[in-house]
């Protein structure tokens, strides 16, 4: 109903209100248009609305998984949480319900197989004992719920290990291995569709210029919805990029999560090597930091599995093209057509730029001279802001010749002759752009106009069809919130504002000065008093100091001769040191 009512070629006024007359044509173009299944355009929006509804970026999606997974558990955790056995066949029931949840919380085989139930069950009760149990009966719902989720990951941990040590996990599938496979051929699917887009939509826009130059094309070409084709190219390009994205990002997260599985691998090897025992702290964040890990693998088995229905479903949206426009029609209507690839139009425009100079009231942006130039968002989704409107072509934009930012949003252009042309009145270009896309509705989504159109629905209270009815403000709820006290409080209990209040305490002080206390003791009084005192009791106290040691060294022996002189009249005095080695003691 939009795309009719926009399309200005159907005479609908937005701001009016409907006469009958008017609704009834609006049905039946409204019909028609539905279906017309040989039109492209109808392909677009359908394309479009799919996406819309089933698109989910990273976030959002295993956001979601994981809420659906915790609604699935939450019976068996309930059960768990809210069981209070008295007898031991209780307690042995509860254990094998703990045992069942820790197995589908993770996610590694199936709660009917014995093996994979053993296997569980020998790891839980190597970190989880059933005597254990009368503990875990004591603790709150929230600490069992939260032992429960740690459980979970522990006994994940070790089923893993023991799988890397080819002692157990058979029934664990291997995902790393199952991603290296899967992942590449997902890449390889989107390239694919893009290169056939890459290349149809080069033909379709070599056309469309054709028809453009030539008068005699133009008639022959006219029976086709080229531009249209093209616009369904576009968008379909769009969507295979964002999931292309999506699958590049999945990439990346595996290798990285292999990398970080297989040192936590090696690092426990390294700890447990053969050992009767281990540390706990030393080996229990591993077993944790292996089953996140593996989390991660089943979250991007997900994501894959996601991104291949999106591919699939999206497939058959662009399956008109071959229907309007089969291979040897197409090569028919292209002989003699000079067709240019995206990348060769950049190429030819590479060495032109725009000149600051002639442009006084215009800011313009290069890639040497601006600061995160690759951040800045382009508006019209990177396409030629002048070649939209003008020529209704989705030319590729060249931000070499220069970004035009006007009213804090930012333009590229396909030559530089767009760019000094839209440069002259951007105002009336953009508006322009608004037309075309009032014509083709599934360029709204496409060049990301969705903002220009805020008020398709025109107010339904006005009483009479000549009454107008005026856009509707654009309006938000905000809030903002500040500390009460910044500073940590200081108050001055002794602190009075009243001057009246101060001089009754000044006379209340002065009266005090002239009062005296007095206390007497009677015979009946005496020793009357109730008397307590605390002491602290005694205490032993030691304190062990340096202990005393001594060794034993050789006395020393030194002697001197001649010192009561002789029969000459110098006296000469002679050393002589007697004195043991240290050694010989």
């Amino acid at each position: 109903v939009k795309a009719v009512v926009l399309d200005p070629r159907n005479d609908f006024s937005v701001d009016q209100i409907l006469r009958e007359k008017d609704v009834q044509s609006l049905i039946q173009l409204c019909v028609t248009r539905l279906l017309d299944t040989t039109n492209p355009s109808l392909s677009t929006i359908k394309m479009q609305v799919y996406f819309d509804m089933n698109y989910a970026n990273r976030a959002e999606l295993l956001s979601e998984q994981h809420r659906v997974l915790e609604g699935k558990l939450a019976p068996v955790l309930r059960d768990i949480t809210d069981s209070r056995p008295r007898v031991q066949e209780d307690m042995e029931s509860l254990y094998r319900k703990i045992v069942s949840y820790v197995l589908l919380s993770s996610g590694l085989g199936s709660p009917t197989d014995i093996e994979v139930v053993r296997e569980v069950t020998a790891a839980l009760q190597s970190v989880f004992p059933q005597t254990e149990m009368v503990t875990f009966n004591t603790l709150s719902k929230k600490n069992k719920e939260q032992q429960l989720k740690n459980l979970a990951k522990l006994v994940t941990g070790i089923r893993l290990y023991n799988k890397e040590c080819r002692t157990g996990g058979s029934s664990i599938d291997d995902l790393p291995a199952i991603l290296r496979e899967a992942i590449p051929s997902a890449t390889r699917a989107v390239d694919e569709g893009l290169s056939t887009c890459h290349t149809l939509a080069h033909q379709y826009t070599a056309l469309l210029e054709a028809m453009q130059e030539d008068q005699d094309r133009y008639s022959q070409l006219s029976s086709f919805k080229l531009k249209e084709a093209l616009f369904n190219v576009r968008q379909y390009e769009a969507f295979l990029c964002i999931l292309l994205s999506d699958a590049i990002t999945s990439a990346q997260e595996v290798e990285k999560g292999n990398v970080q599985f297989a040192s936590t691998v090696e690092q426990l090897k390294n700890t447990v090597q053969n050992k009767v025992a281990v540390d706990t702290k030393e080996v229990f964040p591993l077993f944790v930091a292996l089953s996140n890990l593996w989390t991660g693998f089943q979250d991007e088995i997900l994501l894959l599995s996601f991104l291949t229905n999106m591919i699939n479903s999206l497939q058959q949206f662009s399956e008109i093209q071959s229907e309007c426009f089969p291979e040897e029609v197409l090569t028919s209507l292209l002989e003699g057509v000079l067709v240019k690839s995206d990348e060769e139009r950049i190429r030819e425009t590479m060495g032109t730029r725009v000149n600051v100079s002639d442009f006084k009231n215009q800011e313009w942006l290069f890639p040497e001279t601006t600061d995160n130039f690759d951040q800045l968002l382009i508006q019209y989704h990177g396409f030629c802001a002048h070649a939209i409107g003008v020529k209704g072509l989705t030319l590729p934009g060249n931000p070499a010749i220069g970004i035009l930012k006007h009213r804090e949003k930012y333009y590229v252009f396909s030559s530089k002759e767009a760019a000094y042309n839209f440069a002259e009145d951007p105002d009336k270009f953009i508006q322009l752009n608004v037309e075309r896309a009032k014509e083709h509705t599934e360029l709204i989504q496409l060049l990301e106009l969705r903002h220009q159109f805020d008020y398709l629905v025109p107010y339904a209270q006005a009483r009479n069809a000549d009454k107008r009815c005026t856009k509707s403000l654009p309006m938000c709820d905000s809030s903002t919130q500040t500390d009460t006290h910044i500073l940590p409080p200081t108050l001055v209990t002794s602190y009075e504002w009243n001057e009246w209040e101060l001089r009754r305490k000044a006379i209340r002080l002065a009266n005090l000065r002239r009062r005296l206390t007095h206390s007497m003791q009677t015979d009946l009084s005496h020793m009357r008093r109730a008397n307590s005192t605390q002491v602290y009791l005694p205490k032993d106290v030691c304190t062990q100091t340096k202990r005393d040691s001594s060794s034993n060294v050789p006395r020393p022996q030194v002697f001197l001769e001649g010192l009561r002189g002789g029969s000459s009249p110098t006296t000469r005095v002679v050393k002589v040191d007697l004195t043991r080695a240290a050694d010989e003691t």
